[in-house]
Formats: structure tokens, C-alpha cells, sequence
């Protein structure tokens, strides 16, 4: 998940980008108002977390201004104050969710989570096609029962694919969403995460298979009868 944090103090966002990137989370940081702006001109994001009082202006104005411009990602508002009325303000202004500092980052990735749930009205969050099972807040794979063991970005690559099964997932999307500004990526990266899923899908005796649609992107798809490799 493509996440954007808004917050100019360090050692706060260095422990929620941490915590973040091992929860399957792929983050930007940035500081000022101004930065936020311009990585929402470069990126897609799929949740927000803003602190309200910022070195260039209000978080709470900027929140309300994307919200009059049509965007609609779900956002976290973070703030060390904590009265009745700016709680009402920030549900106002259009956030989904307020936390009170100091963030602690196990709630902090569970309310994240619960938000992305509501925001995409998901009842059952389990995924499942063919014999694979996917728990995207858990983050746990199992196929036919049994579990399935991969890197965090295997598990981000194989979410993407399962969220547009049967269809093609261009590649640029792919990358859009699991890399960072700040991740050092090699050219081939995500080649290798395909490949080495891959690999866990079909010694696992799983179902569905990931094709590569030359040029463009990949489909997971899920033959009616399929061999195993």
C-alpha cells in the first residue's frame, strides 16, 4: 500500500516508516505542506497520514482543500492536541480517523488498516481465488490450508494481483504502488519479486498462476485444471 506521511518530525517518522515498511507498506515522507502537494502530483497514494501543525501551514486547510479538489484517499490525522472541538474539526475537514501523540505503531497500523476496510466497504477481508487464501491485514498466505511462506514484497506483489485477478496489472501500477521515492531499486526488482512468487505458487501447489503479458504487465489467473511445476 502506497502511503504518504506528512510530518516534519524525524524521529517520529523514522519509527512509523520502520514499522510501516515491515507491515507491507510502501511510504513517503515528507515535511512541509508544499512537499506533500508535489507527491501528490507524482504518486498514487492509498492512505494519508497528516500531523496537523506544519512549518509551511495546517494540515487540517490542506486535508480540506484536497477534499474540494475531489480526492477522496483515505487520511489519518495525527495531533499531540487532543480537544472535543478539534476532534469534530478534523472529522470535518475530512479525515477518516484522528490519533491523539504520542503514536504508538502497532494502533497505529490496525486503525490504518480498519480505514482501508471501510474506504473500500470491505465485510470478509480474507481473499480468496482458487485454493489461495490471502489475509491482507494479517498479511498471511495459505494455499489448500497450508501456509505459505514469502518476503514482504512477494506478499505486496501477490495483494496487487489478487485485488485485480483475471485482469491485467500493468507494471507501472506495480511499481507505482510497492516502491517509495527513497527505496533503492534496481532495474530488474520487479522481475525478480514475480519470479521468485512464482516460485512459492507453484510449490505450493497453488491454483492460481501469474502470466506475463509481454510490454504491458501480469494477470494472475486461475486455470480449471492446472499441473503443477
Amino acid at each position: 500500500m502506497r502511503t504518504l506521511l506528512v510530518d516534519h518530525h524525524a524521529d517520529l517518522t523514522r519509527a512509523v516508516r520502520v514499522a510501516l515498511g515491515d507491515s507491507g507498506f510502501a511510504v513517503d515522507v515528507v515535511g512541509t505542506l508544499e512537499q506533500a502537494s508535489s507527491a501528490f502530483c507524482c504518486a498514487s497514494y492509498e492512505i494519508l497520514l497528516l500531523e496537523l501543525v506544519l512549518p509551511d501551514g495546517d494540515g487540517l486547510d490542506w486535508l480540506r482543500q484536497l477534499r474540494s479538489e475531489g480526492h477522496s484517499v483515505p487520511a489519518v490525522v495525527m495531533s499531540n492536541i487532543d480537544h472535543l472541538e478539534q476532534r469534530i474539526a478534523v472529522f470535518n475537514g475530512g479525515a477518516d480517523d484522528f490519533l491523539v501523540k504520542p503514536v504508538f505503531t502497532d494502533e497505529l497500523i490496525a486503525r490504518m488498516r480498519a480505514v482501508l476496510r471501510r474506504s473500500t466497504q470491505m465485510t470478509d477481508p480474507i481473499i480468496v481465488f482458487g485454493n489461495l487464501h490471502f489475509d491482507p491485514i494479517g498479511r498471511q498466505v495459505s494455499v489448500a490450508g497450508h501456509p505459505l511462506m514469502a518476503a514482504r514484497r512477494e506478499l505486496c506483489i501477490l495483494e496487487h494481483l489478487l485485488n485485480r485477478a483475471g485482469r491485467i496489472v500493468p507494471r507501472a501500477h506495480l511499481e507505482d504502488h510497492l516502491y517509495s521515492f527513497n527505496d533503492e531499486v534496481s532495474a530488474n526488482a520487479l522481475e525478480v519479486g514475480i519470479y521468485r512468487l512464482r516460485g512459492h505458487l507453484n510449490r505450493s501447489g497453488a491454483t492460481p498462476r501469474i502470466k506475463t503479458v509481454r510490454g504491458i504487465g501480469y494477470i494472475l489467473e486461475c486455470p480449471t485444471s492446472v499441473t503443477s511445476a
